[in-house]
């Protein structure tokens, strides 16, 4: 038997919540995020649910299934880390869960580093290692990590890094 990974698709727009009972329907566990949320008509306030990652959702699939996905109406293709499917860790997914649950009306915030800021990175063979942002150019950070004594300084994709 395969092992099971998270992994994050990207949908059509407004297409999360039909692609994930398509793919339930097929027996695929899904998960999309949804965010509770007041909305104003003109003659009344409701708390709707709203996808909170719009056009993404997770599924939980051997790689044997990317082919049933990618058939699947609504589905574009997965989202892609270095040319192969993005495998999303466990704890995220539960933590994106329970934060939901705890919290209503949420909202995303990109990350963007500033100058000798602390950041950690989340990808690559430096993973979990802390550092600091020494340069910013376009999408490209510097950021110097302190090991053993000397500063390694090394070039990173935004995408790479989170705020420590």
């Amino acid at each position: 038997m395969k092992e099971k990974n998270w992994y994050a698709i990207y949908t059509k727009p407004r297409w999360e919540k039909k692609v994930s009972k398509l793919l339930a329907d097929r027996d695929i566990v899904t998960y999309c995020p949804l965010n509770k949320v007041k909305r104003r008509w003109s003659d009344r306030i409701k708390m709707v649910q709203v996808p909170l990652l719009p056009s993404y959702l997770f599924v939980h699939i051997d790689s044997s299934a990317f082919q049933k996905i990618r058939e699947t109406p609504g589905v574009i293709n997965f989202v892609y880390i270095e040319g192969k499917p993005a495998i999303v860790k466990d704890y995220e997914v539960v933590r994106i869960r329970k934060f939901l649950s705890e919290f209503e009306n949420v909202e995303l915030v990109p990350f963007n580093p500033q100058k000798n800021q602390r950041v950690m990175i989340n990808q690559g063979v430096l993973v979990e290692e802390a550092g600091r942002v020494v340069d910013l150019k376009n999408n490209k950070v510097t950021v110097e990590i302190e090991s053993l004594n000397y500063h390694l300084v090394a070039l990173f994709d935004k995408s790479k890094l989170i705020n420590n």
